[in-house]
């Protein structure tokens, strides 16, 4: 069961999001998935930041896509960690975990980012080890049509199979929904169409065993020491023996 949690952002309740300390630490603490954020800055490099601005994380303020990489690298997540670049970030968790690249890509804004992440991707020979996903369904296309085999998947707000078919012409693997939106029974119908169900994003004790029970979702969480207690828990809950009746 633990296996099937996803460190988003890495392992945020311990050092800042989207940081190679943060990532380091979900290795660490035996996730075997990661989620992380791509955009690219002024100079076309992908770095690991979710906001389109650094004004929450960081000291500095402005759009990512506005500075250069030299710019950035004066900034500090949290006053401690300096933002990662992609490639740096791929070269730390390579053969440790396997990673989601969500493309913060919005229609045109980021022209190019499929290209440049698709090239740090296979610099670090790490196509087998790696799955790009959007809300944008453009990037996605876009994608294909630079490879027709990465894994790639789309995040969508809600449970509905009007994307299957979508899925299916994009060979589009993954589907990350709001686990508000999640039951057994999609789960059920995502699994009989080969899709692995995602789980967004999951802090609560409670909704992680209601999510445990449906044996083919992955779960992706903030809080990864409370995911690791309460999959634990479950594995040895379910695996315990039945208390023995009474002599008759």
């Amino acid at each position: 069961m633990r296996d099937r949690g996803i460190a988003h952002r890495g392992y945020p309740g311990r050092y800042p999001e989207n940081t190679l300390a943060s990532f380091q630490a979900a290795a660490e603490l035996g996730f075997t998935r990661l989620e992380l954020d791509a955009q690219p800055t002024r100079d076309g490099v992908p770095v690991v930041l979710h906001d389109l601005r650094v004004d929450r994380m960081t000291e500095g303020t402005g759009y990512v896509m506005e500075m250069s990489l030299e710019e950035l690298r004066r900034l500090r997540v949290a006053g401690t960690e300096p933002i990662p670049t992609l490639e740096e970030a791929l070269r730390l968790l390579r053969g440790k975990l396997e990673v989601n690249i969500e493309l913060k890509q919005f229609g045109q804004r980021y022209p190019g980012l499929e290209t440049a992440v698709l090239d740090v991707v296979k610099r670090l020979d790490m196509a087998d080890q790696v799955f790009l996903t959007s809300f944008d369904e453009f990037s996605i296309r876009r994608l294909r049509e630079l490879d027709a085999d990465i894994a790639a998947g789309f995040i969508h707000h809600g449970s509905t199979t009007a994307v299957f078919p979508l899925m299916r012409q994009l060979k589009a693997a993954y589907l990350a929904v709001n686990h508000l939106y999640i039951t057994p029974e999609y789960a059920a119908l995502c699994e009989e169409e080969g899709i692995s169900l995602i789980a967004y994003t999951v802090d609560e004790a409670e909704e992680m065993k209601r999510l445990l029970a449906c044996p083919s979702v992955l779960v992706c969480t903030n809080q990864a020491e409370l995911w690791r207690e309460t999959a634990l828990a479950e594995e040895r809950r379910v695996v315990a023996p039945e208390p023995n009746g009474a002599a008759g």
